[in-house]
């Protein structure tokens, strides 16, 4: 345990590796292939990037599969799964701290401490080598949320999950309806460049490249965390499945988990087929439309990235305590999600930008997800290294560090 001082409760530092739920874990680490799969196309700086997911809009039949791929599988669908299994974490983290006997103010303030140091991680994170950085975007909604909701009934939760999601729905409707006025009064007249997201990895000027990337975040990380409301959606809906400890004992909500899954998954990947089709021109609908089907994405993402945190509760419950070395791995990896994560632009930004080797030039839609795989999987062995050695992540152990106060010292004189 943490102490906080002389005369005050001690707080409960976080559980050992192997005591950890498994299925979070897991569905982390999985989770993070998708990711890679879904930043790559960004480090594309040299082509004209389209509106889904900073796909090339020239693409040849081997990038038209892969872009296809990720849409109906990836794009959207990764960032909803983070914050779910990040408000499990916050939930999970809370929990311990009353088993401990820590009061509620202290472990509010424990938590507040942590989402404010993944803030700054976020910012150091963009300004080096990621415009696109999601820490800061959920240390922020963690701060707020946490605020908000941690304490209160579940009924009030759930209202107010009805109330963003009623929302998003409604935005999703507006944006479509705009789509379909423009295409009738203004044909031809949307500009699809308009939606397209800037690429900071096309400057090769170090220091100027870093204040873009730095700027864009400052401006993405607040729509990502709150504004855009799939985030604080995904996170509410995760404390209320970490109050019943859903993950934790997956095999006694196993009805639960398999609907979830099934629905969301569902709609998830019959919109991303639709969204596939208009990037593939199938539709019909010419392509300075594509901004109507942005909300599609976002809100069907919503669905299908909490789907597949519940697809691995059902794995997780299935597996038992005989989980095969695929399953070990993506638990490595899981465990220490967050230094991957930064793993991942460590070797992504100076390989791809015009800073660095400038690789993104060369490369196209079905070549960098091979890379991001690849990556992806370098950073499986350096997990299952740690997992070896019994130790976190470097990421982890500093985010703790900083976040846990140091013991107080007794002055004995």
């Amino acid at each position: 345990m943490a102490t906080t001082g002389v005369g005050t409760s001690p707080l409960a530092t976080s559980t050992p590796l192997a005591r950890r739920s498994p299925a979070p874990d897991v569905a982390r680490g999985a989770m993070l292939l998708l990711i890679a799969v879904a930043n790559a196309p960004f480090y594309l700086w040299a082509a004209s990037p389209g509106v889904f997911g900073s796909h090339p809009r020239d693409a040849g039949v081997a990038d038209r599969i892969a872009q296809s791929v990720a849409l109906v599988f990836v794009d959207g669908r990764t960032y909803p799964m983070f914050a779910f299994l990040f408000g499990y974490g916050i939930v999970q983290l809370y929990r311990r701290q009353h088993a401990a006997g820590v009061p509620h103010a202290e472990a509010r303030r424990l938590l507040r401490r942590r989402h404010w140091w993944m803030v700054v991680f976020g910012a150091v994170h963009a300004t080096l080598l990621w415009f696109g950085d999601v820490i800061g975007a959920y240390g922020l909604a963690g701060l707020v949320l946490t605020a908000l909701f941690i304490d209160r009934r579940e009924r009030t939760v759930k209202v107010w999950i009805g109330v963003l999601t009623g929302v998003l729905l409604l935005a999703t409707l507006l944006n479509v309806a705009l789509a379909v006025l423009t295409a009738v009064a203004a044909p031809g007249s949307a500009d699809a460049g308009a939606f397209a997201v800037p690429r900071p990895a096309a400057i090769e000027n170090p220091l100027l490249a870093a204040v873009a990337r730095l700027g864009f975040w400052l401006v993405l990380f607040p729509t990502q965390g709150l504004l855009a409301l799939v985030t604080p959606i995904a996170i509410l809906v995760a404390f209320l499945a970490a109050r019943r400890q859903v993950l934790e004992h997956p095999a006694q909500h196993l009805p639960l988990l398999r609907r979830t899954a099934a629905v969301g998954i569902a709609v998830g990947w019959s919109a991303g087929l639709l969204i596939a089709l208009q990037n593939l021109g199938a539709l019909g609908i010419d392509r300075s439309l594509d901004f109507g089907f942005l909300l599609v994405q976002l809100v069907s993402g919503l669905a299908c990235g909490i789907g597949y945190a519940a697809l691995f509760g059902v794995l997780a419950a299935r597996w038992g305590d005989r989980r095969g070395r695929v399953a070990t791995a993506l638990q490595a990896v899981g465990r220490r999600s967050m230094t991957c994560y930064l793993a991942q632009s460590v070797v992504f930004a100076p390989l791809m930008s015009a800073w660095g080797l400038g690789l993104g030039r060369h490369l196209s839609s079905w070549s960098i997800a091979l890379i991001a795989l690849a990556i992806w999987a370098a950073t499986v062995l350096l997990a299952l290294a740690l997992e070896r050695a019994g130790r976190r992540g470097p990421a982890e152990t500093l985010l703790r560090r900083l976040s846990y106060p140091r013991p107080a010292v007794l002055d004995v004189r």
